[in-house]
C-alpha cells in the first residue's frame, strides 16, 4: 500500500495543490499517470494526475481517500510531469494549468479528419552541400549530439545564410541515433516553406505538427502519433514544445527573437525555457537560430550560457541587400506629401519593368491609425478597452483592434460638434490604395490579420507572390517571416518609425529585427537586393545599425541602456496586473499590492507603480499594474513573494476580482 500526491482538474486558486490519496490498485503508481479520484465534501469522481509517489503519509493526517482507477496512457510520462511542476515554481501558473500544456485537450472519438498538412507541397529532397562556415557549425552540433552531451546553441547567422540547412541535417544526425526532434517556429501557417522543406528531407509520414489552429480532433490524431513512436519529428508553433516524446535528441527554435514563443495566457511560459529544461532532461541539444537575435540571448552568448555559431554570409554568396535611407522630412519639404518617396517609386517602376517583384511593409493595419477632431482634438476610443479606433475603410468603419469593436465614423465631433474630422497615420489599406493609383498595371495583394480572416487565405496569399502571380506584396510583419523568393528584388519599408514608439523597454530591439528581418527578404536570388527605409528619425541609433545591418551595431548600444536602466537581462521583471469593473477599486488594489511590495521586498528590488496599464481598459475591466525589477539571479525568491502576494489577494474580500501575474512579458500593453 503506498501515497500519491495528486493534481486535481479544478482550475481554481482555491485548489492549487497537491492532494495525497491512498493508493490500492494492483498496478504500479507512476508520477504523470491519469487518475480518478473522489474530490470534495461530495465526493465527486474528478480527474487528476500524479505528481508524486509517496513512501508515507504525511504527519498528522490518518484518514484518506483512495484513488479509484488508474489509466498511463491518457496521462504524462514522469519528465513531462517534472517539466510541469517545475513550470508552476517559473511561471506562477496553477498546476493543471501547466499539466494541461501537455496534453491535447479536449479529445474526440477517433475519425477521419483533414490533414494539417494539406496544401504544402514537398518534393523529396536530399541535403544540400554545405559551405565553410555550416559545416563547422553542424559539426560542433553534431558532436554534442554524438556523445549525447546537453549543449545550448544560439546559431547567429545572417538572413538567407542557410540556418535551415544546418537544422534540417543536425535533425538527421538526430534521428539517425534512434531520437526524436521538435522543431518550433514563430507561427506554423507563416512559414510553409520550412515545413515544406522538412518534409521534403523527412517524408510526411514520419512528422505530426501542432499549433493552436488545429481542430480538437486533429490535436488528438497528432498527439496519438506521436505517442505511438509513429513519427520522429514534430514541427510546431510554441506549444509544440510539449510534444509527449520519450526520447528527445534536439529542439530547434527558429527566430528565436520573436515574441510569439512567450504565452500571455494561462501558464505563461516561455517556449525557449521550457525547451531548455526539457533538452536538460533528455540529455539533448537545443539550437536557437536568428539572424536578429533576442538581446538577452545575445548577452546568454556573450557570457558562455550558449554557444554561439556564427554564419556571417549568405549562402547564395550575393552579398546583402543595399539599403538606401530616405528622411521623409526632406520629401514633405520638397512637396512630396505621398506615402512613397521619390527613391521608392522610382525603385518600385524599375522593379516592375524588369520583371521582379517587391515587398512594402508597414506595421499597421486598418487605413488610418487613428481619426481626431481637428478643431478640439477628439479622438474616438473604444468604450471596452480605451484604446484610439483604427480607420478601415473597406468596411467604412472603426475597429478596435483588441476586441473587434465596431462604430460608424462620426460625422460631426460628438465633443464640440465640428465637422472637421480628419484621419491621421497610414495603415497597410491606405500604401494597397495608393501603390493601386501608382502602377495600375500591377498585381498587388495585401497581407495582414484583415486579409486573412476567412480559412486558407493565408496560404492562398502567400502561394500566389511565391509563383510570380503577384507583383508588389503589402504587409505587415507577416511578410517580415520566412519567405524566401528568389525573384524579390525591393523591399520598402514605408515607415520605420511605427515601433520606436511603443511604451516597452523593448521597442528598440523590435524595430531593429522587424526591419532588418524585412530586409533580409530582398535578395535572395543571383543578384543583390536593394532595401530602402522611410524614416521620419534617421538620426536613431537602432534605424541606423538597421540601414547598416551591423546587429553588433545596435547590441552595443542596446545592452549598454539594459544595464545602466537595469532591464533583463540585468533583471528579471515581475508585471502584476489588478483588474475589476470598478475603477475606484482597482485603484485601491493597486495602491495596497505596491505597498506590500514595497514593504517586504529587500532595499535592492525596485517596484514602479501602481499606474493605469498602457491599455486601461479590456473587455470592460479597468486595469492598473505594478512593475517590479528583481535582481538577476533572484528570480526564484521574488516568486515567493509573488505567490504570498496572490495568497494575501485571494484571502481579501474587499480586493479587485483578478491579479495576474506575468514573469518577463513581451508585452506590457
Amino acid at each position: 500500500m503506498s501515497y500519491v500526491s495528486v493534481i486535481v482538474d479544478n482550475n481554481t486558486n482555491a485548489t492549487d495543490e497537491l492532494y495525497t490519496y491512498l493508493w490500492d490498485l494492483p498496478e504500479q503508481p507512476e508520477p504523470g499517470c491519469f487518475v480518478r479520484v473522489p474530490f470534495s465534501i461530495h465526493n465527486k469522481e474528478t480527474d487528476g494526475y500524479i505528481a508524486g509517489v509517496l513512501d508515507s503519509p504525511p504527519e498528522g493526517v490518518k484518514r484518506f481517500k483512495t484513488v479509484l482507477s488508474a489509466d498511463p496512457g491518457k496521462g504524462l510520462t514522469r519528465e513531462a510531469m517534472e517539466t510541469a511542476l517545475w513550470m508552476k515554481g517559473r511561471c506562477l501558473c496553477r498546476y493543471i494549468e501547466a499539466v494541461k500544456c501537455f496534453l491535447p485537450g479536449n479529445t474526440q472519438a477517433k475519425r477521419k479528419t483533414k490533414d494539417p498538412f494539406a496544401g504544402l507541397e514537398a518534393e523529396p529532397q536530399e541535403a544540400l552541400e554545405l559551405n565553410a562556415d555550416q559545416q563547422k557549425a553542424l559539426d560542433a552540433i553534431s558532436a554534442a549530439l554524438e556523445t549525447r552531451t546537453n549543449e545550448n546553441f544560439l546559431l547567429f547567422g545572417v538572413t538567407g545564410s542557410g540556418k535551415t540547412e544546418v537544422y534540417l541535417q543536425a535533425m538527421e544526425n538526430a534521428v539517425q541515433q534512434g531520437r526524436q526532434g521538435i522543431v518550433l517556429v514563430p507561427e506554423i501557417s507563416l512559414t510553409p516553406q520550412t515545413v515544406s522543406r522538412f518534409m521534403a528531407r523527412f517524408g510526411k509520414e514520419r512528422i505530426a505538427v501542432l499549433h493552436s489552429k488545429l481542430t480538437p480532433a486533429q490535436k488528438s490524431v497528432e498527439y496519438e502519433k506521436i505517442r505511438s513512436g509513429a513519427v520522429d519529428l514534430v514541427i510546431g508553433a510554441r506549444s509544440a514544445v510539449f510534444a509527449p516524446f520519450e526520447n528527445i535528441g534536439l529542439i530547434v527554435i527558429d527566430e528565436e527573437h520573436e515574441s510569439s514563443y512567450k504565452s500571455e495566457s494561462g501558464a505563461k511560459y516561455d517556449a525557449m525555457e521550457v525547451a531548455m529544461k526539457r533538452a536538460k532532461a533528455h540529455g539533448a541539444v537545443l539550437i536557437l537560430g536568428s539572424a536578429t537575435p533576442s538581446t538577452q540571448n545575445f548577452y546568454r552568448s556573450e557570457q558562455g550560457i550558449f554557444r554561439r555559431l556564427e554564419l556571417p554570409r549568405r549562402y547564395n554568396r550575393v552579398p546583402l541587400p543595399k539599403v538606401v535611407t530616405v528622411d521623409m522630412r526632406e520629401e514633405v519639404k520638397a512637396g512630396n506629401r505621398s506615402l512613397f518617396s521619390e527613391a521608392l517609386a522610382g525603385e518600385l517602376e524599375k522593379t516592375l519593368a524588369e520583371g521582379k517583384q517587391a515587398i512594402l511593409f508597414l506595421n499597421r493595419r486598418g487605413y488610418s491609425s487613428f481619426v481626431s477632431c481637428r478643431e478640439c482634438g477628439y479622438v474616438p476610443r473604444c468604450p471596452e478597452c480605451g484604446i484610439s479606433l483604427t480607420y478601415h475603410k473597406e468596411e467604412s468603419a472603426l475597429i478596435c483592434h483588441y476586441c473587434g469593436r465596431k462604430e460608424p465614423v462620426p460625422r460631426v465631433c460628438p465633443e464640440c460638434g465640428s465637422k472637421i474630422i480628419g484621419r491621421f497615420g497610414a495603415g497597410t489599406e491606405q500604401v494597397e490604395e495608393k501603390a493601386a493609383e501608382l502602377f495600375p498595371d500591377a498585381r498587388i495583394e495585401r497581407l495582414d490579420l484583415d486579409a486573412v480572416k476567412k480559412k486558407g487565405n493565408l496560404e492562398a496569399i502567400l502561394k500566389r507572390f511565391a509563383s510570380g502571380k503577384t507583383d508588389i506584396l503589402i504587409g505587415t510583419q507577416l511578410v517580415a517571416k520566412g519567405l524566401d523568393i528568389a525573384n524579390v528584388a525591393l523591399v520598402g519599408i514605408i515607415s520605420a518609425d511605427v515601433t520606436l514608439n511603443i511604451p516597452d523597454y523593448r521597442s528598440g530591439e523590435r524595430t531593429f529585427q522587424l526591419v532588418t528581418q524585412a530586409a533580409g527578404r530582398s535578395g535572395r536570388g543571383d543578384e543583390q537586393g536593394q532595401v530602402i527605409i522611410q524614416t521620419y528619425n534617421p538620426e536613431s541609433a537602432v534605424i541606423r545599425a538597421a540601414a547598416a545591418q551591423d546587429y553588433r551595431q545596435f547590441y552595443e548600444r542596446e545592452i549598454s541602456i539594459r544595464e545602466a536602466a537595469l532591464y533583463p537581462p540585468f533583471s528579471d521583471l515581475f508585471r502584476f496586473v489588478i483588474a475589476d469593473e470598478d475603477e475606484t477599486k482597482v485603484i485601491d488594489s493597486a495602491a495596497r499590492c505596491a505597498a506590500w511590495l514595497k514593504k517586504v521586498l529587500p532595499a535592492d528590488y525596485i517596484v514602479m507603480g501602481p499606474g493605469p496599464s498602457p491599455m486601461t481598459k479590456q473587455a470592460g475591466l479597468f486595469r492598473y499594474q505594478v512593475i517590479v525589477k528583481s535582481p538577476a539571479g533572484r528570480r526564484k525568491e521574488c516568486s515567493a513573494f509573488a505567490a504570498k502576494l496572490r495568497r494575501a489577494f485571494d484571502a481579501e474580500k474587499t480586493a479587485a476580482r483578478l491579479l495576474t501575474t506575468d514573469i518577463n512579458p513581451y508585452s506590457f500593453i
